[in-house]
């Protein structure tokens, strides 16, 4: 079985769509050669700055034969059907079978498609690929009419089997395949002829290439940790800034300067993200202080002076970046120490939030407004709270946010402390858009947790109040991002709120006139269990991550209360436990043969047996226990519900497993007296009422 061995090599790549490019080039041929009726055993793509690669090994020779019969019109009809149904098969007259069917003869098609070699169909599918490529962005050049996303130069497509290495004949827009490659643009160009993929990998390292972009990751961090650790400090890990510059090099030689004293004095986060967005260098932090005191930089080539040229020209440029950065730095510290931190907000009311919600500033004065309801729900004071909200957007209109708005919140905290603000007033600032994602950490700080709540619960209702809600993968205002957070921030604080009161505190923030005709209507109860259900969704999703099954969730969702956050996770994470115990699988069959039995039988009768179980009327020991178990089961189960101990009221549950196995084992329900009968359809209802106390069992599936 040959194998396969395709190279398209073009100019620079960018690193942002190489990972994308590998996955799309394996799938569309891959799926290609599939489809064309070959097999294969396994499939790799690889990706530089200027060539995208696939090797393909145990790929068949040939495909299959075909063989197809299609069943046409009668033998009778007319000739414009017959005609019809040749051209459709590509066959003639009598080249069709005449065959007995129920209604008479009918014609047939019989088509048979003999094999292909892998040649022929590799050069169709590489074609198509290329010409259908889906590049987030192309372009065209010369006189052709290729599209790619940088200039395409040359096409390496070989077939290699014990036979040797045969070149598949393809030509594209004046491009022919061939056996040859390219070296590093300038430690080794000129062409390397190559006989296959392991052949290939070996000529391009010895050309100075790393063809595996994990390779070029490792490579670097390896030499980056080393120099950093030279000299007494620490790398700073940023895997995003890995990944992106590891696109950026075929040969990765990795250079460490120092900052500029002049520099230091700046907040790390400043240094790091001017650094990480200008250069793409990464920062080196002093392993103790924290402070950034070095960046590392990764060149594509090695020279005499082992770098120090590029080093130079690089710390020069630097330094004028981070100038430009020490610029608005200063220039903001001077407007917060002479206005105070509203002030430097002032300008908020000139800046839209959305058209219908008003501008940052209304935004503001409703998260201050709400944050004093939310406060003693957190532990936080309402005035310490309020001040928090008023200044936590103040740093939008600061000039270090608007060159790099990924420090809005991190620069908000330094000037709060810059304004004499107290340090939960700056912790705040810093912290309230936390958590922006499933791995951010959440604030923990009681004024903190109440300003991100007020936040994200104010975006929450306000786009809900004028139905801008979420549809199937759009979520352009990342609502479902905030729903999360506010999940995460309940159940990380143990915080005890019903979200549909404060969905009623904060709407009657928004003017009426805003607000959609579900929301304006008398009974507000739609729109809260509206935005409630989305929360519910997001927390089916948050919980099932952590390994609690939907039906489980579902079960506690049909209880009261279920707008309290924590008491629903609390009782879910208590019946998760419990349905994991063999008394918990055992009852859950128990309760619903009971409930089934129950249900039938209040349908056959017309009546609800749900009053007046009578031990007087028992005829057995078995019964007479299940009384017993019962009595003491509500008499448990009762005081643990109302004192949130469900593990408790899971326990006491459990005793009931024993004593219900041994009523159905022993007792026949549907006695002949009806006295009995009734009386034990009651006891069911017991079983089923007493269950039901705890969870909605019936939602709990096997």
């Amino acid at each position: 079985m040959p194998d396969l061995l395709i190279e398209l090599f073009s100019e620079e790549i960018p690193a942002r769509m190489q990972a994308r490019a590998r996955d799309d080039l394996k799938k569309l041929i891959t799926d290609g050669l599939v489809t064309a009726g070959l097999t294969y055993a396994s499939a790799g793509a690889f990706s530089t700055p200027r060539r995208l690669v696939l090797t393909v090994e145990g790929l068949t020779a040939q495909s299959p034969t075909q063989r197809e019969e299609r069943k046409g019109p009668s033998a009778s009809a007319p000739d414009a059907a017959i005609n019809g149904f040749l051209r459709s098969t590509g066959l003639t007259r009598d080249q069709l079978q005449l065959r007995d069917d129920k209604k008479g003869q009918v014609l047939f098609a019989v088509i048979e498609r003999p094999g292909r070699p892998a040649a022929q169909i590799v050069a169709e599918v590489l074609e198509s690929a290329i010409r259908n490529f889906p590049w987030p962005k192309s372009m065209r050049w010369g006189a052709g009419t290729l599209r790619w996303v940088r200039p395409l130069h040359s096409i390496l497509c070989l077939l290699t089997d014990e036979a040797g290495a045969e070149v598949v004949p393809l030509t594209i827009d004046g491009i022919t395949a061939a056996n040859t490659s390219q070296g590093h643009r300038f430690m080794a160009p000129g062409p390397i002829f190559v006989t296959g993929f392991d052949d290939y990998r070996a000529k391009l390292k010895h050309a100075y290439v790393l063809l595996d972009s994990a390779e070029r990751e490792a490579m670097i961090w390896h030499d980056a940790q080393n120099l950093a650790f030279a000299r007494g400090l620490e790398l700073v890990e940023d895997k995003a800034l890995l990944s992106e510059v590891a696109g950026l090099v075929e040969w990765p030689v990795v250079l460490m300067g120092a900052i500029d004293d002049a520099f230091l004095a700046l907040p790390p986060e400043v240094l790091q993200t001017s650094m990480r967005e200008h250069q793409k260098f990464f920062s080196v932090k002093h392993a103790k202080t924290g402070q950034i005191e070095g960046f590392v930089t990764v060149a594509n080539r090695e020279t005499a002076d082992n770098g120090a040229t590029i080093l130079a020209g690089n710390q020069k440029v630097l330094s004028a970046r981070l100038s430009d950065a020490r610029f608005f730095w200063e220039n903001d510290l001077r407007l917060v120490k002479s206005e105070g931190l509203e002030g430097m907000g002032a300008g908020l009311a000139q800046v839209t939030f959305h058209n219908k919600l008003g501008s940052q500033a209304d935004r503001v004065g409703r998260i201050a407004a709400l944050v004093r309801e939310i406060a003693p729900l957190v532990g936080a004071p309402p005035d310490l709270a309020a001040e928090a909200a008023r200044v936590a957007k103040a740093d939008l209109q600061s000039a270090m946010v608007g060159e790099f708005p990924e420090l809005q919140g991190t620069m908000g905290g330094y000037y709060a402390r810059a304004a004499g603000l107290p340090g939960a007033v700056a912790n705040a600032c810093k912290a309230h858009y936390s958590p922006l994602g499933p791995s951010d950490d959440v604030p923990t700080e009681p004024v903190s947790v109440a300003v991100a709540l007020a936040d994200k619960l104010d975006t929450l209702t306000g786009f809900w109040a004028i139905d801008e809600k979420p549809t199937g993968s759009k979520d352009p205002f990342a609502l479902r991002r905030a729903a999360l957070g506010v999940i995460r921030l309940v159940l990380g604080n143990g915080v005890r709120l019903h979200l549909n009161d404060v969905f009623k505190e904060a709407d009657d923030l928004f003017p009426e006139e805003i607000k959609s005709g579900e929301l304006v209507a008398e009974d507000a109860e739609p729109y809260a269990h509206s935005l409630l259900t989305f929360f519910h969704d997001r927390l089916k999703v948050h919980l099932r991550d952590q390994g609690i099954r939907h039906d489980v969730i579902d079960a506690c969702l049909a209880m009261p209360g279920n707008d309290d956050l924590t008491l629903l996770v609390k009782r879910a994470e208590a019946l998760a436990a419990f349905l994991k115990t063999d008394d918990g699988e055992n009852l859950i069959q128990g309760f619903k043969r009971a409930n089934n039995i129950l249900t039938q039988a209040e349908a056959k009768d017309g009546v609800e047996y749900s009053y007046g179980a009578d031990p007087k009327f028992t005829e057995n020991t078995e019964e007479r226990a299940l009384f017993a178990a019962l009595d003491a089961a509500e008499a448990a189960i009762a005081p643990a519900m109302a004192s949130e101990g469900f593990a408790a009221a899971m326990a006491a549950m459990a005793s009931l497993r024993a004593p219900i196995d041994a009523f159905f084992t022993a007792v026949q329900v549907n006695s002949d007296n009806p006295v009995v009968r009734r009386n034990r359809l009651n006891l069911l209802s017991r079983i089923r009422q007493i269950c039901l106390t705890v969870a909605d069992l019936n939602r709990i599936e096997g």
